[in-house]
């Protein structure tokens, strides 16, 4: 029996359904690179090379320029405010590879005017795990000797904001100045000559500051 032959048209239909099918996968494909374009523009903004505790002057060593997609929702600061950048303070404890904001930093100096400056030489014992930083607050507490009579009562405290941390001596010691009200810099120096204090952190407020 003879096979019959194939009809024309559909011989036709089926090339041009090819080349639409073609054209539609052109189209996607073209679709996606333009929605790419448009949402992946990436931009250079700055980045932290490395940890940088709170207080902490802000060097160029701590920075680095990433380059990220555009978002409405992230406003990291820009490659270009990088010179602006340096010599602000951390207003919190920033983390590597966190981009930099500008509530991250302040031009605030460590100390207020009308403060006073003491230096202290504090033994490994005398200072808290944590590393001292400018702009941090501590607390020092006097530990006089028990032989005294003031052992049991409650100790006293004093409120100060490190201004400089010096680098450790040979015996281990550091010595950190700080800075303190104009009524408290006698009686700090006292502490500090008889040997008999504690430094501590003192309880980070709400606002990281």
């Amino acid at each position: 029996m003879p096979t019959p032959p194939r009809r024309l048209g559909a011989r036709r239909r089926r090339p041009a359904v090819l080349a639409m099918a073609a054209a539609l996968i052109a189209a996607g494909g073209l679709g996606g690179a333009v929605l790419y374009n448009s949402s992946g523009q990436r931009i250079a903004v700055l980045a932290l090379a490395r940890d940088v505790p709170m207080g902490q002057v802000i060097s160029s060593d701590d920075l680095v320029v990433a380059h990220i997609a555009g978002d409405p929702a992230l406003h990291p600061l820009d490659a270009q405010d990088l010179r602006g950048t340096i010599g602000l303070r951390a207003t919190t404890d920033l983390k590597r590879g966190a981009l930099l904001v500008k509530s991250d930093l302040t031009s605030d100096p460590a100390t207020q005017p009308g403060q006073q400056i003491v230096g202290i030489s504090a033994k490994r014992s005398q200072l808290p795990a944590t590393r001292l930083q400018p702009g941090l607050q501590i607390l020092i507490v006097s530990t006089p000797d028990s032989g005294s009579g003031t052992a049991t009562r409650t100790p006293e405290t004093m409120t100060a904001v490190v201004a400089a941390v010096g680098k450790p001596d040979t015996d281990g010691s550091t010595v950190i100045d700080v800075a303190v009200g104009p009524a408290d810099g006698p009686k700090l120096a006292l502490w500090v000559a008889g040997g008999k204090f504690q430094v501590i952190l003192a309880p980070r407020t709400a606002g990281g500051s």
